[in-house]
C-alpha cells in the first residue's frame, strides 16, 4: 500500500487548508486511515483517524472543532479539512493506514505510512 499526501502550504493564522491522501496498491476501504503530524523538535503526534467506512472518527483534543477528517472510498482518498489554523499547527503532516481499526491509529500504531506534506501557519 502506498500513501501520497498533498495539499500542504503556507497560510496565515485563521486560514484554512485541505490535505489529501491518495491510497494505492490496495482498495482504501480495506483500511482505517488517519493523519499524524510532527513539528520541528517534537515527536510525531496523532491528529485524526477514520474507520474503514467512515462511521467512526477520532480527533486529538488540540484539533477538535477545527479539523475534519473524511474519506471517499470510491476515489481511494482521505482528506483533512483544517480550519481556524494556528501557528502551533505548523508541522509536517503524514497520512497512515491500518488494517485493524481507527482506534489503533489513535494509539500511534499503523501498518503503512506516507511521506509528509508541510503545513506552515504564519502569525
Amino acid at each position: 500500500v502506498q500513501l501520497q499526501a498533498s495539499g500542504g502550504g503556507l497560510v496565515q493564522a485563521g486560514g484554512s487548508l485541505r490535505l489529501s491522501c491518495a491510497v494505492s496498491g490496495r482498495t482504501a476501504s480495506s483500511y482505517a486511515l488517519g493523519w499524524f503530524r510532527q513539528a520541528p523538535g517534537k515527536e510525531r503526534e496523532f491528529v485524526a483517524s477514520i474507520s474503514k467506512v467512515g462511521g467512526t472518527k477520532y480527533y486529538a483534543d488540540s484539533v477538535k472543532g477545527r479539523f475534519t477528517i473524511s474519506r471517499d472510498n470510491a476515489e481511494n482518498t482521505q482528506y483533512l479539512q483544517m480550519n481556524s489554523l494556528k501557528p502551533e499547527d505548523t508541522a509536517v503532516y503524514y497520512c497512515a493506514a491500518d488494517g485493524t481499526s481507527s482506534g489503533r491509529l489513535r494509539t500511534g500504531e499503523g501498518d503503512y505510512w506516507g511521506q509528509g506534506t508541510l503545513v506552515t501557519v504564519s502569525s
